[in-house]
């Protein structure tokens, strides 16, 4: 079973992350796979607040870091992506063309607008999303 899990850094993301990291554990054979999608919007501020494109890579990379820390903890096998676009779309075309089985996403993001409501990610997968797809509050 392909399990996938999307995070971006957010409280909701790292307890999405818990969720599947726990599947994965208690199904055989189960592989656990990261997704992190860097949003061209965002990237932008990032790249005029980054002072090299490594350190840019870096500030992404710790934002999937304490996933994949606690998933080798745990003793689950992990595959990192990294894909670049709008979440949404990248995470829903990911999930069809590398038919992952099951998807487990956080409520809300980083993004402080969406505070208010469920996630405009998490609800865009959700309707789009031609697996079952868990959201973790």
């Amino acid at each position: 079973m392909k399990i996938a899990v999307a995070v971006d850094g957010s409280d909701n993301a790292f307890r999405a992350a818990k969720h599947a990291i726990l599947l994965a554990q208690y199904l055989p054979d189960a592989q656990l796979e990261i997704i992190y999608v860097a949003d061209y919007n965002k990237a932008k501020d990032e790249r005029l607040l980054s002072q090299s494109p490594e350190s840019l890579a870096l500030k992404r990379e710790q934002k999937v870091r304490p996933v994949l820390e606690l998933a080798q903890s745990a003793g689950v096998e992990t595959k990192i992506t990294m894909l670049k676009g709008n979440p949404s779309q990248e995470i829903i075309k990911y999930v069809k063309e590398h038919s992952i089985d099951q998807l487990v996403i956080g409520s809300r993001g980083l993004n402080t607008f969406q505070e208010m409501v469920l996630g405009s990610v998490s609800h865009k997968v959700m309707k789009h999303a031609n697996c079952p797809v868990t959201i973790v509050k």
